[in-house]
């Protein structure tokens, strides 16, 4: 039921003698690091918590911590006003997606004092978490399997995870605006992030200076019932491009049809399989079925970089080797799931998405056609079922008219956010750019000349001067050609 995923992050806590970078906080910050998940890198940061009610139609209710870190502008005497990031998923943490990517965000830094608010529900922030079982466990994505996840869920949580919605998150965030005595933002939100960012560009436009949406999502469409034909559209994509390549196109003739044999043998097909567990590298016997297969097709679609492993791993198991492409799909899932607050992202999707989604005349028969199909929204069917639900504003699905300047980035072959989403966000945002990267998928934060145009538009938020002629000497990953990687 993971939508959109990505890194990890750690306090470490002590008093910061230095004067704050922001003038005007009224809450105390202490000096703290946040840590790379690798531990190839920490960041210097001042921490704290903002109590806040939980639920915020109810005076009486408990208050929550949110953890709060700022990174500060190296430029101390720069006058430029902070940039809040705001994580996807739902249910990442945006201190864990900084601290997996703050070089991305070091342009920006020079200037800004970079702001992270853990949203309520995720990292140190009350995080509603819990477990469901791995898609590639046996069961795991029958009806019963996720209904007794589902319920073992709320029974650990209870129905007070309801209040961990985007409504209440962007109430949270104007109030952490405030106490930090900020009087103009700007934001960065990446995937979910996105409908974050435009929620608050609704709510407070007086409060904003910039935003850039990252991976686009459509404010008028519930996340969900486009994903499988998404998908499809960026696999397609993914094996154009390797048929119009030469060297891929040469080690991998025929990579439609291996593909096409693989959804075929996969539909229904099981095929029990031992690899070495890419996290402890003691055995690990699995059956390689459908779940994991989608699995395994959409997690590597999500970046070029993933992407480029792709022809070589289903050519691989279209030969009868299915354990790299197995290793592959678990390691990545790994990775990105530990970062991902489960209850708190089925909060988002059962009270903002699917009463939107039983409304809709799905085309099911189309979905079927797709090698994701309709597992995911099954799925949900079940957990969305019995599920707390919380406050969702009035307009979440209604069109964005905003003049705040906004910086729309896409990858053309994102199987999630794809550049129609992005077109269709932007129709009534009348100081806009949008910029298309060719051959990436879910994601621009790190890619090529992005990081730079992003801190030169934040510097000067006029979409129309930016300019991005540095994108057209943008290339995707080259393809593994093999296990030594790409041609040379």
């Amino acid at each position: 039921m993971r939508l959109w995923l990505l890194t990890v992050a750690a306090c470490g806590w002590g008093v910061l003698h230095a004067p704050p970078a922001a003038a005007g906080e009224t809450f105390a910050l202490h000096e703290c690091r946040l840590e790379h998940p690798l531990r190839l890198v920490s960041v210097e940061a001042r921490c704290g918590n903002l109590d806040v009610l939980e639920d915020r139609a109810n005076p009486a209710s408990a208050r929550i911590s949110l953890r709060i870190a700022v990174v500060a502008a190296l430029n101390r005497r720069s006058g430029a006003n902070p940039v809040f990031i705001l994580a996807g998923g739902p249910g990442q943490a945006a201190t864990a997606l900084y601290a997996g990517m703050s070089g991305a965000f070091g342009r920006i830094n020079r200037n800004h004092d970079v702001v992270l608010l853990d949203q309520r529900g995720t990292g140190a922030s009350s995080p509603m978490q819990c477990r469901f079982p791995d898609d590639w466990s046996d069961g795991a994505n029958s009806t019963q399997a996720i209904r007794s996840a589902s319920d073992a869920c709320v029974a650990s949580l209870g129905n007070r995870v309801g209040n961990y919605t985007t409504a209440n998150a962007i109430l949270d965030l104007d109030d952490a605006r405030r106490a930090l005595g900020y009087a103009h933002i700007s934001l960065y939100g990446a995937s979910y992030g996105t409908r974050v960012a435009m929620s608050y560009m609704r709510r407070f436009p007086a409060h904003l200076d910039a935003v850039i949406l990252d991976g686009v999502t459509d404010p008028q469409r519930p996340i969900g019932p486009d994903t499988p034909a998404d998908g499809e559209r960026a696999l397609e994509m993914i094996l154009a491009r390797c048929a119009a390549d030469k060297g891929c196109a040469s080690a991998f003739p025929n990579l439609a049809g291996d593909f096409k044999s693989l959804k075929a043998r996969f539909g229904t097909g099981v095929a029990p399989i031992k690899i070495a567990d890419p996290s402890s590298g003691e055995d690990l016997a699995l059956n390689f079925n459908h779940a994991l297969f989608a699995a395994s097709i959409r997690l590597l679609s999500y970046s070029a970089s993933q992407a480029s492993l792709l022809p070589f791993l289903i050519h691989q198991a279209a030969q009868g080797d299915l354990k790299a492409l197995a290793a592959q799909t678990i390691m990545t899932a790994r990775q990105l799931g530990d970062q991902i607050a489960i209850g708190m992202q089925n909060t988002v999707i059962c009270s903002e998405d699917w009463p939107a989604i039983q409304m809709q005349k799905l085309d099911r028969n189309a979905i079927q056609k797709t090698y994701q199909g309709s597992d995911q929204l099954d799925g949900l069917n079940v957990i969305c079922a019995h599920w707390p639900r919380g406050p969702v504003d009035a307009d979440l699905h209604a069109p964005l008219r905003s003049a705040t300047p906004t910086l729309l980035l896409s990858g053309d072959a994102d199987p999630v956010t794809p550049p129609q989403a992005a077109e269709r966000a932007a129709q009534f945002l009348s100081r806009h750019r949008h910029l298309v990267l060719n051959g990436e998928g879910h994601g621009a934060l790190a890619t090529g000349c992005v990081p730079r145009l992003m801190a030169e538009f934040l510097d000067h938020p006029d979409p129309a001067s930016l300019d991005a002629s540095c994108l057209s000497e943008h290339r995707a990953a080259p393809f593994f050609l093999g296990v030594s990687g790409p041609a040379p």
